[in-house]
This record gives structure tokens, C-alpha cells and sequence, in this order.
């Protein structure tokens, strides 16, 4: 079963409290992994109707910071899912709540895994990109998962296809 990415987005808002915040009124980093964290784990959930676990906070990019006060919307969208695995990046908004104005800060790529009842990975469905920007998310998925494998020693850089591709160019 493929599911388009449209069914594998999830949606969270938070607005950054006192105590979210670092000693210049800022949301602390953790507080903003740990909201990531929770959005991702969703969009993998509903994605493939099972429990999923964290396996990889792969990248975070901490672009702006966000000011107490701000309205903070997560957006995570799975850009591709492997056999029991998936790929979930995460966009962070800031949101002027007078202008309406939405300003990206930060992202991040998080892996989950889908378990069964034992604890088991298990298969899940895969995702139909669409649009110009979850077929570039789709592609980039599979060199970064090449790349992990090559690092973890459970592939040969020659094995790599897709990775040697950008390369070869």
C-alpha cells in the first residue's frame, strides 16, 4: 500500500512559555528536540497505524531563535519510508500573530522505526511523492540512508548507486 505524503503530515502548535526558555527568553534547544520528537513520532504512528520508535536524530539545524512568547508551529512530513523504517523531516515556523507572517527557523530529519507487538521492526507502507519538493525530499532520502549505511559499515560504497550518482555527474 503507498500513502501520498498529503496522508503522512502532521501538524503541531506550541507557543514557547517562560518556562521553555533559556537565560535570554529563548526556547531551549531541548524543548524544541522534544517537541520535534513528539510531532515526528505522530506523523510515523499515523503513517503506518503502529507503534513507532525513535532510531536517529539524524540532523538538526537551530537557524533563528524563537523569543518567548512565539507561536511556534511544527510541521513534520515523512520524505520517505523504507521497509520498516522512515524518514521524517521536520519545518519550525514562527508565526506574527498581528501580521500573520510565518518565518521557517529551524529543521531537522529525524528516523523512526515501526514495531510490533514484541518489539519487532515491522513493515510499512510506502510514501507517493507528489509534488516538486517531496520528490527532491523522496531522492535526498535515499542517498542519506545510503550514506548512514556506508558509515555504520552495512554497505559497500561501490553498492551505493544513488549516493555515487551525484558524483558521476
Amino acid at each position: 500500500m503507498k500513502k501520498k505524503p498529503q496522508e503522512s503530515r502532521t501538524v503541531q502548535t506550541e507557543i514557547v512559555l517562560p518556562n521553555d526558555t533559556n537565560n535570554l527568553n529563548n526556547l531551549m534547544g531541548g524543548r524544541l528536540l522534544h517537541w520535534m520528537d513528539i510531532v515526528a513520532a505522530v506523523c510515523a504512528q499515523r503513517h503506518c497505524g503502529r507503534t513507532c520508535v525513535t532510531a536517529a536524530v539524524n540532523n538538526v539545524s537551530f537557524g533563528h531563535p524563537i523569543p518567548k512568547a512565539s507561536i511556534v508551529t511544527l510541521e513534520a512530513n515523512i520524505s520517505r519510508a523504507f521497509s520498516s523504517s522512515m524518514e521524517i523531516i521536520i519545518d519550525v515556523w514562527t508565526e506574527d500573530v498581528q501580521s500573520g507572517s510565518k518565518t521557517k527557523c529551524n529543521e531537522a530529519i529525524y528516523t523512526f522505526v515501526a514495531v510490533d507487538n514484541m518489539g519487532k521492526p515491522a513493515k510499512v507502507p510506502e510514501v507517493e511523492p507528489e509534488t516538486k519538493i517531496e520528490q527532491e525530499r523522496f531522492g535526498a532520502a535515499l542517498r542519506r540512508r545510503q550514506l548512514s549505511l556506508i558509515l555504520a559499515g552495512k554497505m559497500k560504497a561501490e553498492d551505493a548507486t544513488e549516493l555515487k550518482a551525484l558524483f558521476s555527474k
